[in-house]
């Protein structure tokens, strides 16, 4: 084995490594917000009913924080991050951490979606199947670039090389949205 071949392997351990123990940390915020999942609307857009204090059933609409999800219309990305995002967490009880920009141009609230301690946003990231968003920072914005790195680097999802994600989401969108 030559010598660049071992250093690309030490770099994948310690990248992985350091994934996993990211994977498993627990929100740093105490104040986390309990709510039931009602329907995923996309990739990166969730609906919610908050359980308590309230016991409210009003929905809110809930962008996760750090990502760009396909858009719907892109295929086959977009429906295959809506599906993963569902089969993480339909139906279940999730945490939202909000941070302190609250809601988006959307009017939906921002926030971290936690469920059994794993950080939703990084897993769909790590996974391939949406883009840690860089266009703003975050609490956890280095732990998704990590993510990133490891999906590009294993060529997962969107990274795959026989059929990579040729357009960013907000690419498509702009080229693509109604004038």
């Amino acid at each position: 084995m030559n010598p660049v071949d071992i250093l690309k392997r030490v770099f994948l351990i310690i990248i992985f490594s350091t994934l996993l123990l990211s994977c498993s940390l627990k929100p740093t915020n105490s104040n986390l917000i309990s709510a039931k999942v009602e329907r995923i609307v996309s990739g990166q857009t969730l609906e919610v009913v908050a359980i308590a204090p309230e016991n409210s059933s009003q929905t809110t609409k809930v962008r996760i924080i750090g990502i760009d999800a396909p858009d719907l219309r892109q295929s086959p990305w977009g429906a295959a991050a809506k599906q993963r995002l569902t089969e993480l967490i339909a139906d279940e009880t999730v945490q939202l951490e909000l941070e302190e920009r609250n809601t988006d141009s959307f009017d939906r609230l921002l926030a971290h979606v936690w469920h059994n301690n794993i950080s939703v946003g990084e897993q769909l990231v790590k996974e391939g199947y949406v883009l840690a968003n860089t266009s703003y920072s975050h609490k956890y914005s280095q732990r998704f670039l990590n993510a990133r790195e490891y999906a590009r680097l294993l060529g997962y999802g969107i990274w795959n090389p026989q059929q990579p994600l040729r357009q960013t989401p907000s690419q498509f969108r702009s080229q693509y949205s109604p004038s």
